[in-house]
């Protein structure tokens, strides 16, 4: 479904995403990790058309879309969250989503009646007339997930949507991930919450320094070195390899 081959973003002199290629195959749930500063975000935002590549191709849905703006890129189906949840704090609960809806329902009662179901499906039926400035972290978290679910897309970019929530908050969200993609919509997440991306994500593409360095399956990806070395420093691995069984964990 989404193809980025060899893309690379330089701000002048720095390069904050160096020839990255990933790839999200429909119906998939596909994680993107690295430790603070690796480019994740840089490289979410090249593939949703907020900033152009440098150089290297983006393909979605058999497209080639690297030169599309953002907005032409969600008519086409691509949605994305925000690390810093920032709702339309003078709007309402289902104003806010209903933003998200005008995209493909330009009458409002239309847009009102997505907007609806979609909080129905997220649990926010019981604060829709609410100010979305009076939501509590989790409830704009969720806020933030409706409204691009409100755009009808077919990929959806996850960006922390798990960051700043609870033990009990984050359980309770592992599950709507889920059936967002059950519904047939794919997800390309960036999470540092190494618990949930183990449990959710097939597969997982591993970004340092701008340089996707591994990918692979969950459990390739926790015992691989470089990655090992990456969030711990140099040398991890091998203390890692050389502790007593049951000692140290990465």
């Amino acid at each position: 479904m989404l193809s980025v081959a060899s893309v690379t973003k330089r701000f002048g002199g720095l390069v904050a995403v160096d020839s990255a290629s990933l790839a999200v195959a429909p119906g998939s749930i596909t994680g993107l990790i690295g430790p603070n500063g690796a480019g994740k975000t840089t490289l979410f935002t090249l593939i949703a058309g907020f900033e152009q590549p440098s150089s290297g191709t983006i393909v979605f849905d058999g497209t080639d879309i690297t030169a599309l703006p953002a907005h032409r890129r969600a008519e086409r189906g691509i949605a994305r969250t925000f690390q810093i949840v920032q709702p339309f704090a003078g709007l309402s609960v289902v104003e806010n989503i209903a933003v998200g809806a005008y995209l493909r329902h330009p009458r409002r009662a239309d847009a009102q009646a997505k907007a609806r179901s979609v909080a129905d499906f997220l649990g926010l039926n019981g604060m829709l007339d609410q100010s979305a400035a009076a939501l509590t972290v989790a409830g704009r978290k969720r806020l933030e997930l409706a409204r691009a679910l409100a755009t009808e897309p077919t990929l959806l970019l996850l960006d922390e949507v798990l960051a700043g929530l609870n033990p009990s908050e984050i359980r309770d969200m592992l599950p709507v991930i889920r059936q967002i993609r059950d519904r047939g919509v794919a997800i390309l997440m960036v999470e540092h919450v190494m618990q949930a991306v183990m449990s959710l994500c097939e597969h997982i593409h591993v970004l340092a320094q701008g340089k996707m360095i591994a990918q692979g399956k969950p459990a390739e990806i926790a015992s691989h070195p470089a990655v090992i070395e990456a969030y711990l420093g140099q040398g991890a691995a091998k203390r890692l390899q050389a502790a007593p069984s049951g000692g140290a964990h990465a």
